[in-house]
């Protein structure tokens, strides 16, 4: 289930309505965090989550919130949604009981999130393979789940964007080979097969990201890998 970046004041704003529609929502996203899939539900239910407290705090809320979601017609539109309900005290009162128990509601699911977040991050260790060149924004990472034996390799590539007046990094990666990790076959040998197999960047920054726990890759793995990896890098200078 899809929610829109403003489902609590579109159609009938009735408190609840949109509270089933809302507990609809949050049903489904602690679904996936019962399988232990965290994304992209974790940061889809902040997202929302940040909009009602912009909203109810009235700082600028369209204008902060929707610039990277929805294109400059629509935000118009929605602009002139906003201040025809501003002038409307008794549907105010009502966007207000909504927004507030969604809120809470939506802190919950957060909290059940962040908790498997933290667990999967507390167990999961990264570790640069060799000694780090002084370009590190474009790399490899070798990541290795539970008990299997495979190494999987990705290509990354730091990105930076800008939001109003912060910038901020991310990063790409890309499935390259999977290799069979041994006591011969270690991450030093590993990364020298990725050297020889992808002379493009001859000295690559290369980690190691293991986790003892056998969780989905895609869905959670990967996304807290990529973090991890952000914040060790910035870190790293």
């Amino acid at each position: 289930m899809v929610l829109s970046e403003t489902w609590f004041m579109e159609g009938q704003v009735d408190f609840e309505m949109q509270k089933y529609r809302l507990l609809a929502y949050l049903k489904e996203v602690n679904g996936y965090f019962n399988q232990n899939k965290l994304y992209p539900q974790l940061s889809d239910v902040i997202f929302h989550y940040n909009n009602l407290i912009a909203f109810r705090s009235n700082k600028q809320f369209l204008q902060d919130q929707f610039p990277r979601r929805i294109d400059q017609l629509n935000l118009q539109k929605l602009e002139l949604m906003y201040e025809e309900m501003l002038a409307d005290d008794e549907l105010m009162n009502e966007l207000e009981s909504i927004t507030r128990y969604a809120a809470d509601k939506m802190k919950k699911t957060i909290d059940n999130g962040a908790e498997i977040y933290e667990l999967v991050e507390q167990q999961t260790r990264i570790e640069p393979i060799g000694i780090l060149p002084l370009y590190k924004d474009e790399g490899y990472l070798l990541l290795r789940i539970g008990e299997l034996s495979e190494v999987r390799a990705y290509s990354y590539n730091v990105t930076l964007f800008e939001h109003k007046d912060a910038r901020y990094r991310g990063v790409r990666i890309n499935y390259v080979q999977s290799w069979t990790g041994t006591l011969v076959n270690t991450y030093e040998n590993i990364k020298r097969e990725i050297i020889r197999s992808y002379p493009l960047l001859p000295n690559p920054a290369v980690f190691s990201v293991e986790t003892g726990l056998s969780l989905p890759l895609e869905e959670t793995l990967l996304p807290i890998a990529k973090r991890m990896l952000v914040r060790h890098l910035a870190h790293a200078g």
